[in-house]
């Protein structure tokens, strides 16, 4: 018996099951994994939306960890009983999937499982942020938005590696002192807070080189302004809506930045690129110092733990154990 949850149609959590379903056996350059984790993540609650739509009935999740129980044909670099995770593919929420044997990665000893399922697709995220969409360096001055998140408990730690200097939001000096626990330069505190002046003040009216926004609509003007000229804006998701007053003037030339809406689901599609940044990222999870607070909930509350994810009320990483 495999259980799963399953989306029925997109709208609210309410629409997510609990059912059986049989995972079936591995194709050729397939295997089919034993799940043990499996996070939770912003794009699951867009893709339950409908923001990012998918075939219904949907099985959602997009980064697990689990033994490999069953390898296809043409399967020559994994055995049954390796531990791996993966990332970048749907299907999670599932205690056995099928999943493309170049998804997954053997797992080194110090990473645990609940560690790599809640960590794996935002130390992608983090590398197609620092090294893709913009080349941080000794120096580089970012803004980061929800600074005591787990995509910031990635991107801070590895930029400051890299030279960086970073100012971080938080919703209350509780999350403040997590984004400081991470690395974070400085942070500025309270959902009112005015983020582009406290910005503008630390960087001697500069602006940043680079702003990575995850919130949407309600800091999206703050993070513009807070921009410097020839900078780069990164809008990585929509927290708090969506980009509804955005137009072609807010990326005139008078502001010269270059705006990125990167999907870090694009960034993983290609095995080559997929394969060739997997080192380099463990690399990364291992050298981090802080590794955030872990929230889990059982598999059949996987609408509790997305419900707690989109209203903010987690200081941490929600996962699914299986």
């Amino acid at each position: 018996m495999n259980k799963v949850i399953e989306l029925s149609g997109p709208g609210a959590v309410k629409n997510l099951s609990l059912v059986v379903r049989d995972p079936g056996m591995p194709r050729h350059g397939e295997i089919r994994l034993r799940q043990t984790f499996a996070g939770v993540n912003f794009i699951d609650i867009y893709q339950r939306k409908g923001i990012y739509p998918l075939p219904m009935p949907a099985i959602l999740g997009v980064e697990g960890v689990g033994v490999v129980e069953e390898i296809g044909d043409g399967v020559s670099h994994l055995a049954v009983g390796d531990r791996v995770g993966y990332a970048g593919v749907v299907g999670g929420y599932a205690e056995a999937r099928i999943l493309p044997a170049w998804r997954a990665i053997k797992l080194p000893a110090d990473i645990s499982d609940s560690h790599a399922a809640g960590s794996l697709l935002r130390a992608f995220t983090a590398h197609m942020l620092l090294f893709r969409v913009h080349a941080v360096s000794l120096g580089t001055k970012i803004l980061i938005h929800a600074g005591a998140g787990g995509l910031a408990s990635i991107v801070v730690p590895w930029a400051k590696l890299l030279g960086a200097r970073v100012i971080a939001t938080a919703s209350s000096d509780e999350k403040a002192q997590v984004a400081f626990g991470y690395g974070a330069d400085t942070v500025i505190i309270g959902r009112d807070a005015d983020i582009a002046k406290a910005v503008l003040d630390w960087t001697d009216g500069e602006g940043v080189d680079f702003t990575i926004d995850g919130i949407g609509e309600p800091t999206f003007r703050a993070s513009l302004e807070a921009t410097k000229k020839f900078g780069t804006f990164a809008s990585i998701g929509q927290a708090g809506g969506a980009l509804a007053s955005l137009t072609a003037t807010d990326l005139s030339p008078l502001r010269s930045l270059a705006f990125h809406a990167p999907s870090v689901m694009a960034y993983l599609s290609n095995p080559v690129r997929y394969n060739a940044v997997t080192p380099v990222m463990i690399h990364a999870l291992k050298a981090s110092t802080e590794i955030p607070r872990e929230i889990l909930y059982p598999l059949s509350d996987a609408g509790a733990a997305q419900t707690a994810l989109e209203n903010g009320r987690t200081t941490g990483i929600p996962l699914l154990v299986i």
